[in-house]
């Protein structure tokens, strides 16, 4: 027993080391599977952390899967999958237990003009990546000029390419929806993302890993993601949030 005990203990090492190889492969969604607005949430379906048809979801399936890729605190995301339940756009047949990713796209419930990565619903479809709308964000946060010098997406960085995003769909869209619901989440998507990938030592978020979620709906594995040992809950996102709304200046 003792002889396999060291090799085992190895292959799991590895394996936790490196998701991929886990059971946590990437694999791009099929024209049946369900997905939603959200990278951090597709990025887990994707993997395997959550179904990877993205369908019939429910509070256990996302306190597990955040907490196990991103180091979310069990009950994070409560409210967010409360939400689903009292607005009652959960489409599966169990709608007060389940849903599917895509029910989180019903425009000004949990979905918001001004996504990072989507278009907004008046422009057809605020569910699919837009390389469009991503295109501006990403040369804000500096996504197109990653140098040794030049690394990391900081709080700084991220407030103003999403405030930059914010106005610009502002202009844009005629129908531009500046509800209560939306002025309410008002960079919290940022802080969101920003935690989810956070790198603990340099106070910011690598720009590889920012480029791999946000742009392609993937946990950065290849590029060196670990979750890391600092349990996030919503009192951290809170507090990003407020630092974030604080650098341009946001009022309530």
């Amino acid at each position: 027993m003792k002889t396999y005990a060291l090799p085992l203990v190895a292959f799991a090492t590895f394996c936790l080391a490196f998701p991929e190889l886990g059971g946590h492969k990437f694999q791009a969604p099929g024209p049946f599977d369900s997905r939603s607005p959200c990278p951090g949430l597709n990025a887990l379906a994707n993997h395997g952390y959550l179904p990877r048809d993205g369908k019939n979801i429910d509070y256990d399936l996302i306190n597990k899967a955040t907490q196990d890729a991103y180091g979310w605190a069990p009950g994070s995301f409560t409210t967010v999958v409360d939400m689903v339940f009292e607005f009652n756009i959960s489409t599966t047949n169990r709608p007060n237990e389940t849903f599917h990713l895509f029910d989180l796209a019903r425009h000004d419930t949990i979905e918001v003009d001004g996504s990072l990565t989507r278009n907004d619903i008046y422009f057809g479809d605020d569910v699919h990546f837009d390389a469009t709308v991503w295109a501006p964000v990403a040369k804000d946060l500096g996504l197109d000029d990653i140098r040794s010098n030049s690394l990391f997406v900081t709080p700084e960085i991220a407030a103003k390419a999403t405030k930059n995003r914010y106005d610009l769909a502002e202009r844009v869209n005629p129908q531009f929806n500046n509800s209560a619901l939306r002025h309410a989440t008002e960079y919290g998507t940022t802080a969101l993302y920003l935690l989810t990938i956070w790198d603990g030592e340099n106070n910011a978020a690598p720009k590889s890993w920012v480029k791999a979620l946000l742009g392609e709906d993937r946990i950065p594995y290849r590029e060196g993601y670990q979750k890391g040992n600092t349990t996030k809950n919503p009192q951290t996102l809170g507090a990003m949030t407020q630092t974030l709304r604080d650098i341009v200046g946001w009022k309530a």
